[in-house]
C-alpha cells in the first residue's frame, strides 16, 4: 500500500456522543422534543443533508442555512476547547508520519470545526490533504471523498487504506476497491458486526495498528 485516508469523527476525535447529544439539544432549544430515533435518522447524512431535513420536519420557519449556522455555533466550541482524540490516535498518527507513510483526513464536518480540534492537538501539519463537504463532496455513500483521497496520495484505491469507525462509510470504500481497516466506536456499536464482515481488518484502538508489521505493508514505510 501507498498510504491512508482517515475519517476523523469517530476514528480520530471522540466526537460522535457530542454530535448525537446535539441533535435533542438544538431542537429542544426551539421547543420541540425530538423522536427518539433522531439521531440514527440523521446520522449518516452530511451536515447540509441534515440541516434540510430539519427544515423540512421540524424547523419550517428556519431555512437549512440558518440551521446549519446555529448547529455550528453550538458544536464550534466544543471541537475548539474540549473533543478529545481518541486513544493512540495522536500516538499513531505520529509513528506514521515518522515512518514516511503519507495520510490525509476524508471528512463530512465541516472544516473550519474539525481544522480548529487538528490545530488544537497541533496535527493538522501531519496530514497531507484534507477533504470535507465545503470541497463540493455529498458524504460517503458515493466514493468520491475517497477516490479523491487516492489521487491526492497519487495511488490507485486498491493501494490506499481507509480507517473508518461507520460501517456505511467503509462499505462504499470497500466497494470502490479499497483495503478497509473498521475502528470500533461505542457510538456505532450496533453496526460492530456488519464492520467486521465488510473490513479487511477490524481494530478497538488504533494503538493496534501502530506496529512495525503494519508499517511494513506501505512501500513508502522506512
Amino acid at each position: 500500500m501507498r498510504g491512508i485516508i482517515f475519517d476523523l469523527d469517530g476514528t480520530l476525535l471522540d466526537s460522535m456522543p457530542m454530535w448525537t447529544a446535539l441533535d435533542t439539544r438544538m431542537l429542544r432549544i426551539h421547543g420541540i422534543e425530538p423522536p427518539p430515533d433522531i439521531s440514527e435518522t440523521v446520522k449518516n447524512m452530511t451536515v447540509t443533508e441534515a440541516a434540510a431535513y430539519y427544515a423540512e420536519r421540524f424547523l419550517r420557519d428556519m431555512t437549512p442555512e440558518q440551521i446549519m449556522e446555529e448547529c455550528e455555533q453550538l458544536a464550534a466550541e466544543e471541537y475548539r476547547m474540549r473533543l478529545p482524540l481518541k486513544p493512540g490516535a495522536e500516538e499513531f498518527l505520529r509513528a506514521l508520519s515518522e515512518q514516511g507513510i503519507p495520510f490525509g483526513l476524508a471528512s463530512v464536518t465541516y472544516r473550519r470545526l474539525l481544522e480548529s480540534a487538528l490545530e488544537r492537538h497541533r496535527i493538522r501539519h501531519l496530514f497531507r490533504f484534507i477533504l470535507t463537504p465545503d470541497d463540493g463532496f455529498c458524504g460517503k455513500e458515493r466514493p468520491d471523498l475517497f477516490l479523491r483521497g487516492a489521487e491526492l496520495l497519487s495511488a490507485a484505491p486498491e493501494d490506499c487504506a481507509v480507517i473508518e469507525d461507520a460501517f456505511y462509510a467503509a462499505d462504499t470504500a470497500k466497494k470502490a476497491g479499497f483495503y478497509t481497516i473498521g475502528v470500533y466506536d461505542k457510538a456505532a456499536e450496533p453496526e460492530w458486526g456488519a464492520m467486521s464482515a465488510v473490513c479487511d481488518r477490524t481494530v478497538q484502538s488504533l494503538a493496534e495498528l501502530n506496529t512495525p508489521a503494519f508499517f511494513s505493508q506501505f512501500h513508502d514505510g522506512r
